[in-house]
C-alpha cells in the first residue's frame, strides 16, 4: 500500500533535482533504519541552511560519498523532522526570522510527521506553489 501524506492523499514526490529521500527515491517515505526521520518535505531557505550549519548539520557542502549534492535555497529536501521542529522552536524562543523554518510541501510530507506536529502548524508553514 502506498504511503500517505499529511492531507490523507498518496505521498507525492518531494524532489528529484537533487534527488532526496532516505532511499534517494525522491520521496519522504518512512524507513525502519531512518533514525533521523526524513519524512518532511521542505523548501530550503538561506536562513534555514545557515541555522542548520550552526547546529552542526552542514546541508550546503556536497558529500558525494553519501550521495549528497549539497543544497541551495529553493531546493526541496526530505528534512529530518527534528531539525524542522528545532527551527520552529528557535523562531518562537530566539526570535529568529520566520524564514528560518523552511516551507513544507504538504502533499509530499509523510503522514507519519503528524505524530509530532499538528496539521494546523504544518499548514501555517505550507509552501504556496
Amino acid at each position: 500500500m502506498p504511503e500517505r501524506n499529511v492531507l490523507g492523499g498518496e505521498l507525492a514526490v518531494c524532489g528529484t533535482d537533487p534527488t532526496t529521500g532516505f532511499e534517494r527515491d525522491g520521496c519522504c517515505g518512512t524507513h525502519p533504519d531512518d533514525r533521523g526521520r526524513h519524512e518532511l518535505c521542505a523548501v530550503m531557505t538561506d536562513e534555514f541552511l545557515s541555522f542548520s550549519k550552526q547546529r552542526g548539520n552542514d546541508l550546503v557542502t556536497p558529500r558525494p560519498e553519501l550521495q549528497f549534492p549539497g543544497l541551495e535555497p529553493g531546493d526541496r529536501w526530505c528534512l529530518c523532522l527534528g531539525r524542522w521542529l528545532e527551527a520552529l522552536e528557535a523562531t518562537r524562543t530566539r526570535h529568529l526570522p520566520e524564514t528560518t523554518v523552511p516551507f513544507v510541501v504538504l502533499d509530499a510530507t509523510n503522514e507519519a510527521v503528524l505524530d509530532s506536529v499538528d496539521l494546523e502548524t504544518l499548514e501555517k508553514h505550507a509552501y504556496d506553489v
